[in-house]
């Protein structure tokens, strides 16, 4: 591993002096050093004590020189380019249906409205056993995919073992083109309030956000939150096209600047808007990302909306994807985007990121100061500034664990076999006696965790015997640990609004699927609650877009 380090870090460092050289010195060093890679591991392949897999030894190579650039530029294997494409276009051929591995059992987590999943009679909560008569416990992931999805217009059988039913169901299934939808939610949220969720940035998502808008004006929306959490982002255009819904006919919105001229493009509206005054609220946290940026960001800048929520992701680079040869791609990071007022949110400190790869706190030296259309303060340096920030709260790692050992998901499934019907999605709660049961029936399995606290805990234990400090310290420790033993055993209590607020989304997707699983939740979402206060109050919202 040392010696394939060294030759990585050669080829490397090589390349990254080649920016400094004459091109015809540039393409000899090219030429000389992927001669010596290949002659590197020629002589490994030959002598290396056991055996190797070329595969997996020049992928690891690949991604390691790729992984020195930034985290978005990346190599896409013949067999990764099906999935890759579906990430990008948001369709595939299959049966609509989103399957998940808990433990050794592939259960359905999703059925999509009017696909074959759903018509044909499979529900969520069903635990796939074969398929096409292969035993899913004999296949890869990766398999199972490729069984489940195909060609347009050819079947797939699948017996299901589901809550409630003695023997196994037999279900049949012919593939279609499925797209999964930008907008997977969009409705009043209040007497006046309309509300846009935005998932993806694939082809139409401006399309399916106009005619979302438009809808819910004709619903007698005065003001339209524009829900853009966790959204990853995607095409470029389409945020473009998205931002056009609220401003006028040739306006800037984009501009992407790189190492070549085809790279420095300013992108504007090229269409007449929805609504140019209509109140309008852009929902942001750290999963919003790229084109969620480009939206959020551009509509800031013009004080066209009042951004709520977290700072974004922080992710201002622009991707484009290239063919290799044996139908492989790469995707290469060429371009950097800025905001209309100029600002670039891509930081490229990663050492400020959090370990979800979101941008943390950002030292003022790295920030320069932007003005919008009426005069406010922004930022670049990393991530969208919300206007109005509202911190998500941290997910506890009991409910983490409860719901990555799929507890909450089974219990729901056990919920909805022994209740027929529940109340709609937007006055579904677990009254407190139910939720006792949950407690009851959670306390029976088996898992353990261990929260930040007493990993620290452990930490300092450490440290303080490495350092003999240890027998001092030993009773403060271990009445800490007695303190934190008694409070593992309400931890169930302690995190009941986070836990139970998963297990109603779970539960209403039984009967409502996505759109239920959506509504069930505004009932605690404080974005929603805190927009719809500001879309309401014309002083709050005017004065919020006002410079100081």
């Amino acid at each position: 591993m040392r010696k394939k380090f060294i030759a990585l870090s050669i080829v490397t460092l090589s390349l990254f002096a080649l920016s400094f050289t004459p091109p015809a010195e540039r393409y000899f060093e090219i030429a000389k050093n992927l001669d010596i890679f290949a002659s590197l591991f020629k002589e490994v392949n030959a002598l290396y004590v056991d055996e190797v897999n070329p595969n997996k030894l020049i992928r690891t190579g690949i991604d390691a020189m790729l992984e020195s650039l930034d985290p978005y530029t990346n190599f896409i294997a013949e067999d990764e380019v099906e999935t890759y494409r579906t990430l990008n276009t948001g369709q595939y051929g299959g049966i609509g249906a989103v399957t998940r591995v808990i433990g050794n059992r592939t259960v359905v987590t999703m059925v999509y409205e009017g696909y074959p999943a759903h018509t044909n009679g499979l529900k969520i909560g069903d635990e796939v056993i074969k398929m096409d008569g292969i035993e899913l416990s004999k296949l890869t992931i990766e398999e199972a995919n490729q069984l489940m999805r195909g060609q347009l217009g050819t079947s797939v059988k699948l017996e299901v073992k589901r809550a409630g039913v003695n023997n196994p169901i037999e279900l049949e299934f012919k593939r279609e083109k499925v797209k999964i939808s930008n907008v997977p939610y969009s409705g009043m949220v209040s007497k006046n309030i309309g509300y846009v969720q935005l998932a993806d940035f694939t082809p139409d998502a401006g399309k399916e956000v106009k005619n979302a808008v438009v809808n819910l004006k004709s619903q007698g929306a005065t003001g339209i939150i524009l829900d853009l959490r966790d959204n990853p982002g995607g095409l470029l255009f389409e945020a473009v096209n998205i931002c056009n819904i609220f401003l006028p006919k040739g306006k800037k919105i984009v501009t992407t600047r790189g190492k070549t001229e085809d790279s420095n493009v300013a992108y504007e509206t090229l269409n007449n808007p929805v609504d140019l005054e209509i109140p309008v609220a852009v929902l942001i946290n750290r999963g919003s990302a790229s084109a969620s940026e480009i939206v959020a960001g551009t509509l800031q800048d013009y004080d066209r909306a009042v951004v709520i929520g977290e700072k974004s992701f922080g992710k201002g680079l622009v991707q484009l994807s290239r063919p290799l040869s044996y139908n492989s791609q790469v995707k290469i990071t060429t371009a950097k985007y800025y905001t209309p007022t100029g600002r670039c949110i891509q930081v490229l400190d990663y050492s400020h990121r959090r370990d979800d790869g979101s941008v943390g706190s950002i030292p003022d030296s790295l920030k320069k100061a932007f003005k919008t259309t009426n005069g406010r303060v922004v930022y670049d340096g990393g991530g969208i500034d919300p206007d109005m920030v509202i911190d998500g709260d941290e997910i506890a790692t009991l409910t983490q664990v409860l719901y990555g050992n799929g507890f909450i998901f089974d219990y729901a499934t056990l919920y909805a076999s022994e209740h027929q019907t529940i109340a709609p999605a937007r006055e579904f709660k677990l009254t407190d006696k139910e939720y006792d049961g949950f407690v009851m029936w959670v306390k029976s399995r088996q898992y353990n965790y261990r929260s930040p606290v007493e990993i620290e805990l452990s930490l300092l234990k450490e440290q303080a015997k490495r350092e003999r400090y240890y027998d001092d310290l030993r009773p403060q420790i271990d009445q800490i640990t007695e303190l934190l033993k008694e409070s593992r055993k309400k931890d169930l209590y302690t995190f009941k609004d986070q836990i139970k607020t998963l297990l109603e989304q779970d539960i209403v997707s039984r009967y409502y699927l996505e759109r239920g699983s959506t509504e069930v939740e505004f009932q605690y979402d404080a974005d929603v609650k805190k927009s719809i206060e500001v879309l309401n109050n014309s002083t709050l919202y005017k004065k919020t877009l006002k410079a100081i």
